[in-house]
């Protein structure tokens, strides 16, 4: 369950947030909505691919965790196994939510399990703690990070260079797994793009964030052997 309430520094000044079960919040995540302005370092670990939002149907950019739903091959062992955590799994148990005036407003879900009476204090007497403000930097880069990646989506749509990704996937174990609804970058078509589209790419900042999610990809054979290496631990189990 999530219950998501505005921060408040009467009614909230007591909680505290176990900052070592924010990342076991994505444990079961197959992939999670990423911001260009962390493109460059997601795409050490993560293959970043688009996806469609199941209530809205317009494209979202993911960092893709796992093959199957509810696989999250980057959790193991009770950790995050990468050098960079993506943002929306950072930020917990914090959201952005909006003020009946359209203001962004700082909400934490109550019920997260990171949520108790031991960990990081969110206020020092009524002024944000330096955690909180840590955790509000977050936020506010995750708020301006949608507005970008919906003007990247915009191009590419645009310029029609959304394509879906046809891949099946044959593990070390002889299973076949075959991935649907994802989506990548049309490469013929991004090459094909005459001077003046790719120059408002460029002056735009979307093209240096095409080519990283392009150079992304090749995280995928990373991802299958993180897979493999987890069937070969679970059979020798």
């Amino acid at each position: 369950m999530t219950r998501l309430v505005a921060l408040n520094s009467e009614h909230h000044r007591e909680l505290r947030i176990d900052t070592s079960r924010i990342e076991r919040q994505g444990a079961s995540l197959r992939m999670v909505p990423v911001m260009p302005g962390e493109f460059l370092k997601l795409a050490i670990d993560y293959p970043i691919v688009l996806t469609k939002n199941a209530e809205t149907g317009q494209f979202v950019c993911v960092a893709l965790f796992g093959f199957a739903e509810g696989e999250n091959l980057y959790w193991n062992g009770g950790e995050w196994q990468s050098l960079y955590t993506p943002l929306n799994i950072a930020r917990q148990p914090f959201f952005v939510g909006t003020e009946e005036n359209g203001q962004p407003l700082v909400c934490i879900d109550e019920d997260s399990p990171c949520v108790g009476d031991t960990g990081e204090a969110l206020f020092d007497d009524d002024r944000g703690s330096a955690y909180l403000q840590k955790m509000q930097g977050i936020l506010g880069q995750l708020l301006d990070g949608e507005r970008l990646a919906a003007e990247l989506v915009r191009r590419l749509q645009a310029l029609q260079l959304i394509v879906p990704m046809r891949l099946e996937v044959t593990f070390a174990s002889g299973d076949t797994q075959r991935m649907e609804g994802l989506y990548s970058i049309d490469e013929e078509k991004l090459q094909a793009l005459d001077g003046d589209a790719l120059h408002q790419l460029n002056a735009g900042g979307q093209l240096g964030h095409i080519y990283t999610m392009l150079t992304s990809l090749g995280q995928l054979y990373a991802l299958i052997e993180r897979r493999n290496a987890r069937d070969a631990a679970t059979a020798a189990a």
